[in-house]
């Protein structure tokens, strides 16, 4: 049985913990309201990119285009882009998004694809590293990213348009998690190379000029930059999410042990009294 002194060390102890997740609850908070702005105000962009784009492919048709939309015409090298954060305390945010990576590259390696990994954060990184390190091609340290910003989208995507150019993989698929709520964000996996867009909602009849296939040569490596920067949004407002969650429940959890505690210091203490009154009242009656 743990003594006074040890019970009034671990209460304070807890306390000192209770007052560094408060701490990190309300920074969360505070970076989620921008990151969830930064987040939401993104997507209108990014889908009506997405709609043009699936106009211009429908018009040209499916057979013929740059090689950014039509592939290489094989389905052997995968590129798997796995985008994380560079910190933890965050729930399982980073956790989800490497199971939905590591579900993909086992069940590539094991139809006897060939899977290389890009990295996008430390704890994606971290996660993946010890089951699927040989695979590992590439990683883009985010530590000096204070927010979701295009320079970095512009990297990342420059670093796999080069990979596509020399013909280091077929597909190139990406890794994030959509936010939707401070209590819910969705691992996602999106294929990027070559893009699947959705369909056209309705037909359409234009003259381009230039053809869709110079505007499609021209966009699609923007569209690609758009759609990873857009990940970095939402990733950005999920962490933060999933953090404030996170650190809320540690808070509440450590305020309960708390009690526990004192109970169980006061019991104690309770009982060391009462001994010492019995030895008192003891020792009276033996004099």
């Amino acid at each position: 049985m743990p003594s006074l002194k040890d019970l009034k060390n671990r209460i304070e102890s807890v306390k000192s913990t209770r007052k560094i997740t408060k701490a990190m609850q309300m920074v969360a908070a505070a970076k989620l309201r921008r990151a969830q702005e930064a987040a939401v105000s993104g997507r209108p962009y990014s889908d009506r990119f997405d709609s043009v784009m699936s106009g211009l492919t429908a018009s040209m048709g499916t057979d013929s285009g740059p090689a950014l939309l039509t592939g290489t015409g094989a389905d052997l090298n995968h590129l798997l882009i796995v985008m994380t954060a560079e910190r933890g305390l965050c729930g399982g945010f980073n956790s989800n998004i490497a199971k939905l990576a590591k579900l993909k590259a086992s069940k590539l390696i094991s139809e006897g694809k060939l899977v290389k990994i890009l990295t996008v954060g430390k704890k994606g990184r971290d996660s993946l590293k010890r089951e699927f390190g040989k695979y590992f091609v590439g990683h883009v340290d985010l530590t000096e990213m204070k927010r979701a910003s295009y320079s970095y989208a512009t990297k990342v995507a420059s670093d796999i348009l080069n990979r596509f150019d020399i013909g280091e993989f077929d597909v190139a698929t990406i890794y994030y998690s959509q936010f939707e709520s401070v209590m819910s964000q969705i691992p996602t996996e999106k294929q990027l190379i070559p893009p699947v867009f959705q369909a056209a909602t309705e037909a359409t009849a234009y003259d381009y000029e230039p053809s869709e296939e110079e505007i499609l040569t021209e966009l699609l490596p923007q569209s690609i930059t758009a759609q990873i920067f857009r990940a970095l949004l939402e990733n950005g407002a999920s962490e933060q999410g999933a953090r404030m969650s996170a650190m809320d429940s540690a808070t509440r959890n450590a305020g309960e042990m708390i009690d526990k505690l004192i109970i169980q210091y006061n019991r104690s203490r309770q009982a060391v009294i009462t001994n010492e009154l019995i030895e008192i009242i003891s020792g009276a009656e033996a004099l």
